[in-house]
């Protein structure tokens, strides 16, 4: 049988692919994430997403390897990991009461036949009011500084939501099955199919 590989170390995009019940292994990726100039939120998730799933792959030469890349965006900017608490205030004031819209990246990579399936999954998230008590009484209980946007929705993060849309709910924690459910059945994983 074919390894399925998830290249990444993000601990909730291994959580949620363990929600899939397939045996799986996680291996960094090790790649360069900075955007390029001019590059838009959708180009860059597209293209890290495979560039993980391939930075991988020769290791690998008998695999899927699923990739995934997520930007947030307000409005023109993209929101990155804050990195700290001030740019996190920075990041909360600013989707106070406004919609961002979050894109992940998916890339399935067979290593063995050079297949490649990559999609782009939009999610919005429309945010409360919130104010700078609520925004620091958040973020000193969450501390989500290595999340884009500044927030958890797997946590309490959900609490500064007024309305969420889009497919897959997933998507917004970083890896959207839904998508990739269908992305595995064209390579013929059925994830139902098996025990």
């Amino acid at each position: 049988m074919t390894q399925l590989l998830l290249a990444s170390t993000s601990p909730f995009r291994k959580a949620l692919l363990e929600r899939l019940g397939q045996p799986f292994s996680t291996v960094s990726p090790n790649t360069d994430e900075t955007r390029r100039p001019g590059e838009t939120a959708h180009a860059l998730v597209k293209r890290l997403s495979e560039d993980k799933a391939r930075a991988v792959a020769s290791q690998f030469p008998n695999a899927l390897i699923i990739g995934s890349d997520q930007a947030a965006v307000l409005g023109e900017e993209i929101l990155g990991k804050p990195g700290t608490h001030e740019k996190a205030i920075k990041q909360l004031s600013a989707a106070s009461g406004n919609e961002v819209l979050f894109l992940t990246g998916l890339c399935l990579l067979n290593s063995a036949t050079g297949q490649v399936q990559v999609e782009v999954v939009p999610f919005t998230v429309k945010f409360r009011p919130l104010t700078t008590r609520k925004i620091e009484n958040y973020l000193r209980r969450e501390q989500p500084y290595n999340c884009a946007g500044s927030f958890k929705s797997e946590g309490l993060g959900i609490a500064l939501f007024e309305a969420m849309t889009g497919e897959d709910p997933n998507a917004l924690v970083g890896l959207p099955l839904i998508r990739l459910i269908t992305l595995l059945s064209n390579e013929g994983v059925d994830v139902l199919g098996h025990q």
